[in-house]
């Protein structure tokens, strides 16, 4: 960050420490070509990889001062596909839920998809038509613990029923946390799940909407998935599916849990998208973009629409 003004999406010194040991390990163990450590910091690729998934802009318009398109995307390609960017991501889950005080792997998760229109990068055989929302795209699914925190993630075509979803996440969580032993779920998971989840020792239970109950609605136990999924589109990359493989969005998925949860672990927030008032402080310093002043909407810029 030697010698440019940073951007908000920039991470803490604190935050770094966060995740350091585990990119310089990586970075040990892949030296460039020539052997030595390469033109550009590693921490300067994390600080541009944030700024892609908090602005959502696309590669060519990452700013002149952040690392080139071509580094960065060469770096996101490498620790998608070698899953350091879910290794990341999983470190600072076990210490966020310790935060909490709770145990490094969960008992309890809760399931849900979300339909995304995807561009015109995505192909055809990686997307297809929502039936029941009518929405053309790609569906998410993912599976969080009782705090929110995202323990399994799958990107599909949208056109996959929420059955096929469930059992791949239920088949993920098992693999990444083994003493889960229940889940919830909505209406849109059938009768294949809960017996998927009983074969694999968890009691997977669906919550239905309360009758008579219309527009949104928070459900018992499952309200906590749908905020981690609103919390997810406040990161712009993911407004939209803009990738051409549904891997891209998973590891996006990732880095965007990741910037939430060194947020949370440092106990700092974003900067709003407003400018502040004469006499106040700048925006950089604490409100969190999350947030609107009372009484005031948020607004297309801080919603990510």
């Amino acid at each position: 960050m030697d010698g440019r003004e940073p951007y908000p999406s920039d991470l803490s010194d604190e935050a770094w420490e966060l995740i350091r040991p585990v990119i310089t390990a990586w970075k040990a163990k892949h030296p460039s070509v020539s052997g030595h450590e390469g033109q550009y910091a590693m921490r300067e690729i994390v600080n541009a990889l944030l700024y892609q998934a908090r602005t959502g802009c696309q590669w060519r318009y990452l700013p002149h001062d952040l690392p080139r398109t071509s580094a960065v995307y060469y770096y996101f390609g490498l620790w998608r596909d070698d899953g350091t960017a879910e290794t990341v991501h999983d470190l600072l889950r076990w210490q966020a839920r310790e935060m909490r005080r709770r145990r490094e792997d969960p008992t309890a998760v809760v399931l849900d998809s979300q339909t995304v229109r995807a561009s015109v990068n995505a192909p055809r055989e990686t997307t297809g038509l929502d039936p029941g929302k009518r929405s053309p795209g790609r569906k998410r699914g993912i599976a969080t613990d009782v705090i929110g925190l995202v323990i399994a993630v799958i990107v599909v075509a949208a056109s996959v029923h929420d059955n096929a979803i469930g059992i791949a996440l239920l088949d993920k969580v098992t693999a990444t946390a083994p003493t889960a032993t229940k889940a919830w779920v909505d209406a849109g998971f059938k009768e294949a799940v809960v017996e998927h989840g009983a074969r694999l020792g968890i009691d997977v239970e669906i919550v239905h909407r309360e009758p008579g109950a219309r527009g949104f609605t928070p459900q018992p136990k499952r309200w906590v998935v749908e905020q981690t999924l609103g919390t997810l589109m406040l990161h712009r990359r993911l407004v939209r599916d803009y990738e051409t493989r549904p891997a891209s969005s998973v590891a996006w998925i990732h880095w965007s849990m990741t910037d939430v949860m060194l947020h949370r672990l440092t106990r700092t927030t974003t900067a709003t998208w407003r400018d502040p008032p004469a006499g106040h402080p700048s925006p950089l310093s604490s409100r969190n973009t999350d947030e609107a002043p009372p009484g005031q909407d948020r607004g297309p810029a801080a919603a990510g629409t």
